[in-house]
């Protein structure tokens, strides 16, 4: 999916202020979430679940912090410890 795509996609799932306002129900728009949330972390920077979740909730409106944390372990765009205390961005 090319920028301008993923832009049109986002339009209708942020508002104004950059805020995710809802979880898509297609697989191709919820990776656009996911890799719009994922530009919110900084690369290197190890982070605790709370600052995980934080940064989450400050970019998104539907209540779903844990949800998100999952998705984005799941479409490995995130790394964490095994006991989940410590999460990264996931470099290639």
């Amino acid at each position: 999916m090319n920028n301008s795509e993923s832009e049109e996609i986002l339009k209708s799932i942020k508002n104004a202020d950059g805020i995710i306002i809802r979880w898509p129900k297609k697989k191709e728009e919820k990776r656009v979430v996911l890799e719009y949330l994922i530009t919110k972390f900084e690369k290197g920077k190890r982070y605790s679940e709370l600052e995980v979740n934080m940064i989450l909730k400050r970019w998104h409106s539907f209540g779903d912090h844990s949800l998100l944390r999952r998705e984005l372990y799941d479409a490995f765009l995130i790394d964490r410890t095994p006991d989940c205390h410590e999460y990264w961005v996931h470099e290639e």
